[in-house]
Parts: structure tokens; C-alpha cells; sequence
């Protein structure tokens, strides 16, 4: 049986830690050397994107992701457009070996809202 992306989405936020933007917003400002990576298109990032944010396109994450983040201890913010590429490249740089990983499962509008 095939599977959907959206069972491939609950399956990693059953291994990642998923957080609205309050949540992300205090674990941000708690941690300065922290990183917000956006996981959309790089069209989806240039139209509009947050200020502290670094875009890495969840399809090239995995090979990127080392250049702005070398430290396994980073924390990461991961976010997209709704959350879903972002639980999914959360849970990527889990594997990965990150240890302080967390998907904004927010809409974009309510992420750029508080992050500015």
C-alpha cells in the first residue's frame, strides 16, 4: 500500500519536537547562536522570508545544511508555508545526527508575524 505524504508527515512528528511560534519564538531568543532554517522553494523565500532565516530548500537540506549549521549541538528551527516540509526536514536532520532540532508547525503568515 502506497503511503501519502501526509503519513509520511505524522510519522516524523512522532520522532521530532513540533512547536508553535510562541514556543519557537522563546526557544530563539533563549539560544543566540541558534539557526531558523527555511525549508520552502527559493521562489517561495525571495517573494518573502524572515529576517533571521537562512533558505535551504528541503531538497538539497540534507546536503547543505552543514555550511550554516556544523555543530551537531545547533539548535535548529526548521519552517516552511505550513508545516509539513518542515516536520519532514526536522526529522531529516535528526538522522542526521542534530540534536536540537524543532519543526514551526504554523502557517507562514503567523511564523512572519513574530519573527518579523
Amino acid at each position: 500500500m502506497l503511503k501519502t505524504a501526509g503519513d509520511l508527515i505524522s510519522e516524523a512528528q512522532q520522532h521530532i519536537e513540533c512547536v508553535d511560534v510562541a514556543t519557537a519564538k522563546k526557544i530563539y531568543d533563549e539560544n543566540p547562536d541558534a539557526v531558523i532554517v527555511d525549508v520552502r522553494e527559493s521562489h517561495n523565500a525571495n517573494e518573502s522570508k524572515l529576517s533571521n532565516s537562512v533558505n535551504i530548500s528541503r531538497g538539497l537540506l540534507e546536503m547543505q545544511v552543514h555550511k550554516e549549521c556544523p555543530a551537531a549541538t545547533t539548535v535548529i528551527l526548521t519552517h516552511c508555508g505550513g508545516g509539513g516540509r518542515a516536520s519532514l526536514a526536522a526529522y531529516s536532520l535528526k538522522q542526521l545526527g542534530y540534536s536540537e532540532v524543532y519543526a514551526i508547525t504554523a502557517p507562514f503568515d503567523e511564523i512572519k508575524k513574530v519573527f518579523g
